[in-house]
């Protein structure tokens, strides 16, 4: 039994559920609403409503190992459900693909994914990172520069299989729903946005936006 876990949730009780207790009733009573569907790494550093401040019901998530969202051609029934229920019944207005430098599922991608041969469900889902590993790889760079740019070339990658999902393309067509690329990072704690015009992933603080 992992005795710290459990006494953090009688802690979160007598704090949060305490101070909050009427906002989580509500939430229980009326279903969610959330307005982004955000798909991250299962990575235990990136945790996705800490590094956003987000509420209960705010975020509707999936995480698995390096970020991937298989095409809709190729999706599995895991990650291509969450992305039909939460734009299409849940009506999300916003989805977010957070990818994170220090990845270690695009750091075996990199070294190579037979190196993990002995976890056959990790060496298939693996394969879905090594688009990416090639790209950064072709453009010659070394060390970290390499393995933060195979990082960044995995979010764009997934962003372009998120857009064969005929739920995503229909949403998207009728002007209900943005798509958005990060990256955390995890050595000065902050986030990186992709700009499409520049082409590249900046400062989060550095974008203008349009809406609260």
């Amino acid at each position: 039994m992992p005795k710290h876990l459990i006494s953090g949730h009688e802690h979160f009780r007598a704090e949060y559920f305490a101070k909050e207790a009427r906002f989580l009733e509500q939430l229980a009573r009326n279903g969610q609403t959330p307005s982004a569907l955000y798909i991250g790494c299962s990575d235990s550093r990136v945790i996705p409503e800490l590094l956003t401040a987000a509420a209960p019901g705010e975020l509707f998530v999936v995480r698995n190992v390096a970020n991937l969202v298989p095409a809709f051609e190729m999706s599995t029934v895991s990650v291509g459900a969450a992305i039909e229920y939460a734009v299409a019944k849940l009506g999300v207005a916003h989805v977010i693909i957070c990818g994170h430098y220090g990845c270690g599922g695009i750091r075996a991608a990199l070294d190579g994914i037979d190196l993990v041969a002995d976890l056959p469900s990790l060496h298939v889902w693996l394969r879905g990172a090594e688009p990416a590993a090639r790209a950064a790889a072709a453009k010659g760079l070394q060390g970290d520069a390499l393995f933060r740019n195979a990082v960044e070339q995995n979010v764009l990658a997934q962003m372009d299989h998120l857009i064969t999902y005929p739920a995503v393309e229909k949403a998207l067509d009728a002007g209900k729903l943005s798509l958005h690329a990060w990256i955390y990072d995890i050595d000065d704690a902050k986030l990186r946005v992709y700009d499409v015009q520049r082409e590249a992933f900046v400062p989060s603080n550095e974008m203008e936006y349009d809406e609260p």
